[in-house]
């Protein structure tokens, strides 16, 4: 560990694309794995284990064996609280997660339902403001997304700020959710879109244009077009990069081949998260210690790339204006 990495822990940072999911800190999966009797999986070692994949299908295939340790609605509650302390002991202040109820309806836990758990959890994590964007799960196709979408407006009062757009990009194109994502426009919630990541450039060109979406999660495969890449700078559309995790899906070689140096110096609004922190084992003080180390961001620059987060956040300008203040009091 390099000799800045200590200052990456303690700089006090924001999270706009991470999975509550995706999330969980080893112990509490351990202890989830022991309370569904999945002795295969109770032990740090062996969780770590599983989470290396050979491609982005494969990562989604250990995304759904992880929710099987996800049973009742009373686990998300225990997640959300444990997710919540986590973070905060990384020194994040500000948080949007995404949730996916859509992928526990089978077990009859309700949208509703996973909401009020997971804020409970929430709640009793102080020091952080978390707040929440609801995954419509795209593989289970636009009907599906549009039902939910309903019943996450019923329960925006408790912090649902947004909806998303996760899941198998390379089966479920943007095109087939654009009148979900108007009808959210019209409820009053911000939009985000996984596109390109496993998909290529004509994928984020979808998510702009057709989903209009307020946000572009990942958006890697962007660079495979320059004029795509200078219309999001022209519109300013802030990107939730997660360099480690394209690192560890294979939707890229190695770090030195991410374009996300290419986009901050392009003047792109570049946000950098950690996607599913522990299915990747990483924290946003190891993507900015990878991101000094590869491609040479500076102090300063990593600092922009956390006002980059505030300014892309879906606070109001109220809202931001506090963070930053609370950000510069608490920068080292």
């Amino acid at each position: 560990m390099s000799e800045t990495a200590p200052r990456f822990e303690t700089l006090p940072k924001v999270e706009l694309h991470v999975h509550l999911e995706g999330a969980i800190p080893l112990p509490a999966l351990a202890e989830l794995a022991r309370k569904y009797g999945k002795r295969e999986a109770a032990d740090h070692d062996a969780l770590r284990e599983r989470f290396s994949y050979r491609d982005f299908p494969h990562f989604v295939e250990v995304w759904n064996w992880k929710n099987d340790l996800l049973r009742e609605v009373d686990d998300f509650t225990f997640i959300a609280e444990a997710v919540g302390h986590d973070l905060f002991s990384q020194n994040v202040r500000y948080a949007e997660l995404f949730y996916s109820p859509p992928d526990f309806a089978d077990r009859g836990l309700s949208v509703g339902g996973i909401t009020e758990a997971v804020r409970a959890g929430f709640d009793r994590v102080k020091g952080i403001e978390l707040r929440l964007i609801a995954d419509l799960v795209r593989d289970f196709g636009a009907a599906a997304a549009a039902r939910t979408l309903e019943s996450v407006a019923d329960v925006r009062d408790r912090g649902v700020i947004g909806i998303g757009l996760g899941g198998s990009e390379h089966k479920f194109p943007p095109e087939l959710f654009a009148a979900v994502f108007e009808r959210a426009r019209a409820l009053g919630l911000k939009t985000t879109a996984h596109a390109g990541e496993a998909m290529g450039a004509p994928s984020v060109r979808a998510a702009i244009d057709v989903l209009r979406v307020d946000r572009l999660g990942h958006a890697t495969r962007a660079v495979e077009d320059p004029a795509l890449v200078a219309d999001l700078k022209e519109r300013r559309i802030p990107l939730e990069m997660c360099p480690v995790s394209n690192v560890r899906t294979r939707i890229v070689p190695d770090l030195a081949h991410h374009p996300i140096r290419d986009f901050f110096n392009a003047g792109l609004l570049v946000t950098v998260n950690t996607d599913d922190p522990t299915m990747f084992q990483t924290s946003l003080a190891g993507e900015f210690e990878e991101l000094q180390r590869v491609h040479g961001f500076s102090i300063a620059e990593i600092r922009r790339l956390v006002a980059n987060a505030v300014e892309a956040s879906w606070l109001d300008d109220g809202g931001k204006a506090r963070l930053q203040t609370a950000l510069r009091a608490g920068t080292p």
